[in-house]
């Protein structure tokens, strides 16, 4: 079943309906109860669809707060906060106005949770000081009338973008510019991955974020690091080969760093040639450090991106590395390595971040790179890391995957030079951050850029009793410049109740919201002790929770065989299974060093919507859109488990970057040739990347339908069509997870060791 918010893109997955009963307050995930099937499917469905899951933007782990710090402890509960702070927005209220009005004490931003005074004064609802109004706040820029304060726009909606006064700047908003740093070392020029670069750069120059001042630049780099010095009059770009990368300099002062619009022409011939450039290079070094140096020197007395492709180990010049990996431990239940193995990056990134230049990565690499070194260049400046492991040209798949992704990437929208700081009402405090960044100070997150794919998580502590208080309020205020050149600062304001009561409590919780913040500390928990302690932890959290809903509930000590669980709950085991066998977590199961790395940096960083989808994947059965495709019929969400599969019937698996079809051998030949024009599923070539129109009613209820999926997504997914008697059908079968694997239990014995645990 789906149970789905009208607010797109929320989802709540059903726990299986086989190992539960419901009852009028909880689950009990013993016994089987077929009769029951519609009241669960109504509690849930009126859990998600209440107000306290349209949050988008702005999530807690707890819809209501407990009022003591010994009363969350009762609960067995974590409190956080997740913000999606730069999230794409249609709607948005952008005000631009001489004062920005404020709290004098603490300087909270007016919002719709303030109290009015009277119509010149306003009480915080942070640090509930009394501020006055500014005369121009009377004014409705709306409805163009004056004297009712309650119609302005920030105090009628909890998300709001101001375009900020002089006060708001240390110096003139700097312009958008993109440096791009490619490896061109032997292994990099053998995955081909530079021609694919270059075209879709080619392809999308024009359609980069910025406004007549925006500047690009190019590195080169191998055993030595190449410049491409571009300016009006030259006929051709010019390349500047420094070979000392223990000492990098820049070998001119200007025009390594050109303007758009002014060397176009110069810049499409640069990205044309490059290619063969390089074609016949063969070079085993990789200098990444001294590029990156380099780059920093460029760039450090303006900011900006850095964008860099590395398909190799570095293991030249500054920052060398050597391979940490051993291919024979890869299925060890202890994972080593987790760590950097120097502080170069992370040294560097910090210095990066002080001039305002975020480094994003894009690791190409087709053998070891010691991602969790390489990774600290990113995490530290605020940039972003993109993984494309064994990347090749001629995998027509991944290059259609990059293209996607890249794409995405260059026409985003950008914040340079940003900031956030995040406010929390008088007595709770930010404890823990966690996502790409580098913490300023207590509660201010530097963003050299900031982008809208972003997510971010903060752990919330008490500082003191909340006795006094009815609701507490939480403020994330995001200052960064456009790639217009404009100071803008976008507001986003979360208010949630107190409550006393324990049973209250638990069945406030977020469950999406406590599993997104969850994996962010087992991956804190995996660097910092193990994978196996955070596996441990992400089992202990399930546990705590269960035992504390039944000792709320008053129940029997005696009662054995049994786990309940609230209904806002019942999906937390779920969740907790999926995530211990995801390749972030999971032991026993081959993983490389540099995948489990990467799910780990996505486990911190990804927008909730798109990391519940990352951890447990959208399963459907999509006959019903070829039974009446003239019908708008929306396909009902399955369980993931190989029990649901029948050969007769076509399914689809939505992971987020990629859409597996899973075509039954015995599927309706009418079907399968409207869908794919061949006369059975046998002709359905292995290796089937492409889902074209044949222009039948069939075909384009199936594209219809993805469409409807890929609408909520950063960008379309790559589609891999897979029939049941391929050799590929395991890529497909893996991903249900629900089922028992190699080292792992199934679903059903999870919940059994579930309840040997709570007591």
């Amino acid at each position: 079943m789906i149970f789905k918010h009208f607010f797109k893109g929320i989802y709540t997955i059903p726990i299986s309906i086989q190992y539960l009963i419901f009852t009028r307050h909880s689950f009990d995930y013993d016994r089987t109860g077929p009769q029951l099937h519609r009241l669960i499917i109504t509690r849930i469905s009126r859990l998600e669809h209440s107000s306290l899951f349209r949050s988008f933007i702005f999530r807690c782990t707890l819809t209501k707060i407990p009022e003591t710090k010994e009363l969350l402890n009762k609960t067995r509960l974590p409190l956080g906060i997740l913000i999606h702070p730069f999230r794409d927005l249609s709607n948005l209220p952008v005000i631009q106005c001489s004062t920005i009005v404020r709290c004098r004490a603490c300087r909270t931003y007016i919002n719709p949770f303030v109290m009015f005074v009277d119509s010149k004064k306003w009480k915080c609802n942070l640090c509930y000081r009394v501020n006055e109004l500014p005369d121009e706040f009377q004014y409705d820029p709306v409805s163009k009338t004056y004297g009712d304060v309650t119609r302005r726009p920030e105090v009628r909606s909890s998300t709001i973008e101001f375009i900020a006064p002089s006060e708001y700047m240390l110096r003139p908003p700097q312009p958008a510019i993109y440096l791009f740093l490619l490896d061109v070392s032997s292994i990099a020029v053998q995955s081909g991955y530079l021609n694919t670069v270059c075209d879709t750069l080619l392809e999308h120059l024009d359609d980069l974020p910025g406004d007549v001042r925006t500047q690009v630049g190019f590195i080169t780099f191998s055993s030595t690091v190449n410049f491409y010095h571009m300016a009006e009059g030259f006929n051709q770009p010019h390349e500047i080969t420094v070979l000392d990368t223990d000492d990098v300099f820049l070998p001119c002062p200007d025009n390594l760093l050109v303007n758009l619009k002014e060397c176009r022409e110069l810049i499409r011939d640069l990205l044309t040639q490059l290619p063969k450039r390089f074609a016949n290079v063969h070079e085993s070094k990789s200098a990444l450090g001294s590029a990156l140096q380099a780059a920093f020197k460029m760039m450090s007395l303006s900011g900006g991106r850095v964008t860099v492709f590395q398909a190799c180990l570095p293991n030249w010049g500054p920052g060398a590395l050597q391979s940490r990996e051993d291919p024979n431990n890869r299925s060890s239940k202890e994972v080593n390595h987790l760590g950097p193995a120097t502080d170069f990056y992370k040294r560097l990134a910090l210095e990066c971040s002080g001039q305002q230049i975020a480094v994003d990565l894009f690791l190409m690499n087709s053998q070891y790179s010691d991602l969790a070194t390489l990774s600290g260049i990113s995490k530290f400046s605020g940039g972003c890391i993109h993984h494309f492991p064994l990347f090749n040209s001629t995998k027509l798949q991944q290059v259609e995957s990059f293209k996607r992704c890249f794409e995405r990437y260059l026409t985003r929208k950008i914040g340079f030079e940003a900031v956030m700081r995040v406010r929390c009402t008088r007595g709770l405090a930010i404890h823990t951050f966690h996502g790409n960044f580098f913490v300023r100070s207590t509660d201010l997150l530097s963003l050299p850029n900031i982008n809208p794919d972003a997510g971010f998580g903060m752990q919330i502590v008490h500082e003191e009793s909340l006795s006094d208080l009815r609701s507490v309020c939480f403020q994330a205020a995001l200052l960064y410049t456009s790639s217009k050149g404009e100071r803008r600062i976008r507001v986003h304001t979360l208010c949630l109740p107190v409550a006393v009561n324990l049973t209250e409590i638990l069945h406030s919780a977020d469950v999406q919201c406590m599993v997104g913040l969850l994996v962010k500390m087992a991956v804190d928990r995996s660097l910092t002790a193990s994978v196996a302690d955070a596996r441990d932890a992400l089992i202990n959290a399930t546990v705590d929770v269960l035992c504390s809903y039944k000792v709320a509930q008053n129940l029997p000590s005696g009662l054995t065989g049994q786990v309940v669980a609230p209904a806002n709950l019942a999906l937390l085991p779920l969740y907790i299974s999926a995530i211990l066998k995801h390749p972030a977590f999971r032991v026993g199961t081959s993983t490389r060093l540099d995948d489990r790395v990467y799910a780990m940096c996505e486990m911190k960083t990804l927008p909730l919507d798109q990391l519940i989808r990352y951890v447990y994947p959208d399963f459907y059965n999509i006959d019903c859109l070829f039974a009446d495709p003239s019908a708008k019929v929306e396909p009902a969400r399955m369980q993931l488990s190989a029990e649901k599969l029948d050969s007769r019937s076509i399914f689809l698996l939505d992971c987020g970057t990629q859409i597996l079809i899973f075509v039954g051998t015995n599927a309706q030949p009418n079907v399968i040739s409207n869908l794919f024009g061949v006369q059975s599923v046998n002709e359905i070539p292995d290796l089937c990347f492409t889902l074209s129109s044949t222009e039948k009613p069939e075909s384009e209820a199936l594209n219809a339908f993805i469409a409807s999926i890929n609408e909520e997504k950063p960008f379309p997914s790559s589609i891999q069509i897979i029939r049941d008697s391929s050799s590929y059908r395991s890529q497909f079968t893996e991903k249900l997870i629900e089922d028992r694997a190699e080292n792992s239990l199934s679903y059903y014995e999870f919940l059994q060791h579930l309840r040997c645990q709570v007591k």
